[in-house]
C-alpha cells in the first residue's frame, strides 16, 4: 500500500499552492469587502479565473472530459490534495471552475445531457462563463427523506410544467447563473416505486414564473451567490428534461458521491488551515507568564487535532480511491462514513481553534467563525450526519448474517 501521491499530483500540488499564495490569498481581504456590502466579487474572479485557465488548472474536478472541452482530467483520488489546498479559501473553488454546485450539475449534464442540453448548459459551465445551481431540497419537507417531495413536474404537450417551492439552492443568486436543476415529482398518482416518481429537470433562471423568495442566512450569514428559497409556477421545454421521467433519483445518486466527497476534502484544508492558526496563536500569545503552547491542555487539543485530521484525510483517500476503482455506487458506504467525519471534524477543531484565540476567534479578523458554521451547516448539506449513520449501519449489519446469540 502506496501512501504517496502520484508525481504530476504532487507537482500539481505545487502549483496550485504557488496560485493560491501569489494571487488568491492576497485578493482575500478585496474579495471579503465586496462581498459585505452584498455585491458578488465578479469582476475579481473572473480576472483570477482567467489567469487559472491560462496556467492550466481547470476544471480539476472533472475526470471525464472530452478531448475538445477544456480540464485536467484528474481522478478523485489526484484531485484530493488539491481540494484540499483550495479549500482553505472557501471562496476560491471556483477560481478553478471547481465550485459547488456546479461541479455536481457537470457531473449530472456529462452522465444524462442530450446533444442540444451539452451545447445549450454544459459548454458554458466548463467554459467557465456561466453558474448553475441546484434545487432539490424544500422547506415543507423532510429533507432526509426525498421520497416526501411536493413539487411537480406534469406534461403539458410538448412542455413540462413545474410547480413548487425549493430552498437552499446555492449560487442562485451569483451574477453568471442562469439555470436551474430541479428535482421534482413527474408520478403524483404513485404508481411507480417511489424512487422511480421523480425527473429533474433543467429551468433557465429567466424562465416566467421562476421567483427568488429570499436569500437563506446560514447562522446569521449570507452568502453572496445566495443560499435561496425559489417558487416555480413555470413551464419549460419538454427538451430540458435529463435523462427519462423517473430517473430523478438515479441521476442524483450520481451527483451527490462527488460532491459529497469533494465537500470533505475542502473540508480537510480548512481544518489543517485551523490548526496552523491554532498553533501560531499559542506559541505568541501569553497569559499569567507563559506561552499558550506550554499548558497540558492546549497541547493535548492540538495533538487531538493533529491526530483527527489525518485519520479524516486517510478515510477520504480510501473513499476516493474507491470511487475510482469501482465507481460511485461502490464507494456509497464510504462517502456516508466520510461525510459524517468530515463535518464533525471541522466543527471540533474550528471550536478548538477558536477558544486558543480568545474572543478575536468570534470576530472576523481571522476565518474561523465563518469555517465553525460552514462546518456545523456540513451535518445537513447533501444529507444529515443521521441517514449516513443508517447507510453505514445497515451496511454493517448486512454482513452478519444471523443474529449473534
Amino acid at each position: 500500500m502506496d501512501f504517496e501521491y502520484a508525481a504530476h499530483t504532487q507537482e500539481l500540488s505545487k502549483r496550485v499552492s504557488a496560485f493560491m499564495s501569489e494571487h488568491v490569498a492576497p485578493r482575500d481581504a478585496e474579495w471579503r469587502s465586496i462581498a459585505h456590502r452584498g455585491m458578488y466579487p465578479l469582476a475579481l474572479v473572473d480576472e483570477l479565473k482567467a489567469r487559472s485557465r491560462k496556467e492550466g488548472l481547470w476544471n480539476l474536478f472533472l475526470p471525464s472530459l472530452r478531448g475538445d472541452q477544456p480540464g485536467t482530467r484528474l481522478t478523485n483520488l489526484e484531485y484530493a490534495p488539491l481540494a484540499e489546498i483550495t479549500g482553505r479559501v472557501p471562496w476560491s473553488p471556483e477560481v478553478f471552475n471547481c465550485s459547488s454546485p456546479d461541479s455536481g450539475n457537470m457531473e449530472i449534464l456529462q452522465l444524462t445531457a442530450t446533444p442540444e442540453q451539452r451545447e445549450r448548459w454544459l459548454n458554458p459551465l466548463l467554459d467557465g462563463s456561466i453558474r448553475s445551481c441546484f434545487s432539490m431540497t424544500e422547506p415543507a419537507t423532510a429533507s432526509s427523506d426525498p421520497t416526501t417531495l411536493r413539487t411537480t413536474i406534469e406534461r403539458d404537450g410538448d412542455h413540462y410544467r413545474v410547480r413548487g417551492r425549493k430552498w437552499f439552492s446555492t449560487g442562485a443568486k451569483h451574477p453568471n447563473c442562469r439555470l436551474s436543476i430541479v428535482m421534482a415529482r413527474s408520478d403524483p398518482n404513485g404508481v411507480r416505486n417511489p424512487h422511480e416518481r421523480y425527473s429533474m429537470i433543467i429551468v433557465p433562471l429567466d424562465t416566467p414564473g421562476l421567483t427568488i423568495v429570499r436569500d437563506v442566512s446560514i447562522m446569521n450569514h449570507h452568502s453572496p451567490e445566495g443560499h435561496c428559497e425559489i417558487d416555480f409556477d413555470v413551464r419549460v421545454p419538454a427538451a430540458n428534461l435529463l435523462g427519462k421521467e423517473g430517473d430523478g433519483f438515479a441521476v442524483a445518486q450520481a451527483r451527490l458521491g462527488p460532491g459529497r466527497i469533494h465537500h470533505c476534502m475542502r473540508t480537510i484544508g480548512q481544518c489543517e488551515l485551523a490548526l496552523e492558526l491554532m498553533v501560531a496563536r499559542a506559541k505568541s500569545r501569553i497569559a499569567f507568564g507563559s506561552a499558550l503552547a506550554e499548558y497540558a491542555n492546549i497541547q493535548d487539543w492540538i495533538a487531538e487535532s493533529r491526530i483527527e485530521i489525518d485519520q479524516a484525510r486517510l478515510l477520504v483517500l480510501r473513499a476516493a480511491w474507491l470511487m475510482d476503482k469501482a465507481g460511485n455506487k461502490a464507494a456509497r458506504v464510504d462517502v456516508s462514513a466520510i461525510k459524517i467525519v468530515a463535518a464533525r471534524l471541522q466543527t471540533r477543531v474550528l471550536d478548538r481553534a477558536i477558544q486558543v484565540f480568545g474572543a478575536a476567534g468570534l470576530t472576523e479578523d481571522t476565518p474561523l467563525a465563518y469555517l465553525w458554521t460552514w462546518g456545523r451547516a456540513l451535518r445537513f448539506i447533501d444529507g444529515p450526519d443521521e441517514v449516513h449513520l443508517r447507510t453505514v449501519a445497515r451496511a454493517e449489519m448486512k454482513k452478519v448474517g444471523a443474529a449473534v446469540p
